[in-house]
């Protein structure tokens, strides 16, 4: 599958301010590493605090240039070390800002050189505010304790989403979960105050999803924390041995999604595998879910390795990805849109891993083992699958089209399910790909679960993608 568009915007090797309309794409070979970073598909909104906060875990920023217009910005590290730890870390692990991918490649430009412009200032003024460099580093932080507390909790929290999400910063070593007040709260230690203060910077005030969950982070007054039990509400790091405790509940896996509920419950402070009520499913929608429909769809967003449609409850069902952030990532993408009429629901569940039948027992094909599935997208480290995964949309990307298959034949394919197709369009220089655009976003959802992989002879098996572009 290659990128649609994978060329930064250059005009020499020192970027300025004052040209943003004389940018031009250029068609470049292999990255050259450069401690400047271009970085795609920003949000409209994006802020200048945003951007930086996506440099500041792998070293100090020194520049910062905006282009709202075009949804890019390109940030300066302090070294090439830095920028490269920067690019390997988020090639393998998509930063997500408001649902939406981010993309951060290396750029042509050897440095940054900025205007005074308005727009300039606000950059630089915000990396003065955040950058470690402007931290006066001989003042140690308060306490290697933060305290965090979560605002607007619409989704639910666990304490191995805010592991992962402060662990860009340092070593976790221990964290505890509680409600207070009626809000959800966590207290996490770090080896260190740097990595605290650090954290800090970057994480006050930003969101954990589109709007919703938003971190207010200040230094507690504990110096340590004292864990007694690993579970899902408190985690020790440092003493796997720790038992989880008589009546605590079993530790929140972070690779397993559960689907197929009827609509979100908001405002849970944790994870929930189920609404409290559920209506009737249709009749026709569940008998259309198949696990190797969820495997096709949740395989945008990571590698599927189990899926079991519920025996007594064909309405739900259990995906196990291979890893958290795959996780986070198809929950993220694929929660409330709808399939088949119906709205899907997305929530971490309790469940370690998916369990197979024991042998002699029938579950009426309800129980599928993916983990050595050929059609995995993402089991190459850096593949280019991760820079093209994006929200479903109506506009399908097609790629390994044979010669033989014509506009006309896909058209026929696509609308072979009683899916409606609006437009077509093949790939101007490679004919092996093309764009196709179905009536709505849940029919798309459902051609690219039907028609991803469709054998389409002289050894081409179909590859199906939701696009970022239409047509």
């Amino acid at each position: 599958f290659s990128s649609v568009s994978n060329v930064p915007y250059i005009m020499s090797t020192a970027a300025n301010g004052n040209d943003n309309k004389k940018f031009k794409g250029d068609v470049r070979g292999p990255s050259v590493p450069s401690r400047v970073l271009h970085i795609r598909k920003l949000p409209s909104d994006i802020t200048e605090t945003e951007v930086i906060g996506l440099g500041l875990p792998f070293g100090d920023v020194t520049n910062l240039l905006m282009l709202k217009a075009k949804n890019q910005a390109f940030l300066e590290m302090n070294s090439e070390e830095a920028a490269q730890n920067m690019v390997g870390y988020y090639s393998t692990v998509m930063p997500i800002i408001r649902h939406q991918p981010v993309f951060v490649q290396f750029s042509n430009h050897k440095e940054l050189k900025t205007d005074n412009s308005p727009n300039q200032e606000r950059a630089q003024a915000a990396l003065r505010a955040l950058s470690t460099s402007h931290v006066d580093t001989t003042v140690a932080a308060p306490s290697s304790v933060l305290r965090v507390v979560v605002d607007n909790l619409a989704y639910p929290v666990t304490l191995d989403a805010l592991c992962q999400i402060f662990s860009k910063f340092g070593t976790v070593l221990r964290i505890i979960v509680f409600t207070k007040n009626s809000q959800f709260q966590a207290l996490l230690q770090y080896p260190d105050g740097a990595s605290a203060q650090a954290a800090k910077l970057s994480l006050d005030g930003q969101n954990i999803y589109n709007s919703c969950c938003t971190l207010r982070i200040s230094f507690s007054k504990l110096t340590s924390l004292n864990v007694k039990y690993n579970n899902e509400k408190s985690r020790d790091f440092t003493r796997p041995d720790l038992p989880s405790g008589d009546s605590q509940p079993a530790i929140e896996h972070p690779a397993m999604a559960a689907a197929f509920s009827k609509e979100p419950r908001l405002g849970a402070a944790g994870p929930r595998r189920e609404c409290d009520r559920q209506e009737p499913v249709d009749e026709k929608s569940s008998c259309l879910v198949t696990p190797h429909c969820l495997f096709i769809l949740f395989g945008v967003y990571g590698d599927v390795m189990r899926v079991k449609i519920l025996f007594n409850n064909k309405e739900n069902a259990l995906v196990q990805m291979s890893d958290r952030t795959q996780a986070q990532l198809a929950m993220s993408h694929l929660n409330g849109y709808r399939l088949y009429g119906r709205n899907v629901r997305i929530t971490l569940s309790k469940h370690t891993s998916v369990q197979l039948p024991r042998e002699g027992h029938e579950d009426q094909g309800l129980t599928k083992n993916y983990s050595n599935s050929p059609l995995h997208r993402f089991k190459k480290p850096g593949s280019k699958n991760y820079s093209n995964i994006f929200p479903p949309s109506a506009t399908l990307h097609l790629s390994n089209i044979p010669p033989s298959v014509s506009e006309e034949d896909l058209k026929m394919l696509f609308s072979s399910s009683g899916a409606v197709v609006k437009a077509f369009k093949f790939f101007q220089k490679d004919h092996k790909m093309a764009l196709i655009q179905m009536s709505s976003v849940e029919e798309a959802i459902e051609s690219l679960m039907e028609f991803h992989n469709h054998d389409l002879g002289e050894n081409h098996h179909l590859r199906v993608s939701f696009s970022k572009s239409s047509i």
